[in-house]
């Protein structure tokens, strides 16, 4: 898989989409904190064409120490705002980051896949 527009915000959070492999679907991998500081950043990776005409896509969580509610909204956002409605899968979230997305309504438009 082939990374595509990695972004690294000051405060060492890491955005990169990573491209879809025979089929599957593309993933979106947050580390670190994802605060307000990286907000401008992740909205602007959430508009990757990867993710935006992909069927399916992923955000691996299992780098992601904490995540505010602003950036939590873009992702319920960039899920729900779609012309075409894509299968939406977020893995390894600690159960802190859990909340912050369960209390965003994240888990009614994704999977919240705890593993």
């Amino acid at each position: 898989m082939a990374a595509e527009h990695p972004s690294t915000p000051q405060t060492g959070t890491t955005l990169e989409v990573v491209a879809a492999a025979d089929g599957g679907p593309a993933v979106l991998v947050l580390t670190g904190v994802v605060g307000a500081e990286a907000l401008r950043e992740l909205e602007e990776v959430l508009e990757d064409p990867q993710l935006a005409g992909a069927a399916a896509w992923a955000v691996d969580m299992r780098g992601v120490t904490h995540i505010d509610l602003a950036c939590a909204y873009a992702l319920l956002r960039a899920a729900t705002l779609r012309p075409e409605p894509a299968e939406l899968t977020v893995r390894g979230a600690g159960r802190a980051v859990q909340r912050t997305l369960r209390r965003v309504g994240l888990d009614a438009v994704a999977v919240i896949d705890e593993r």
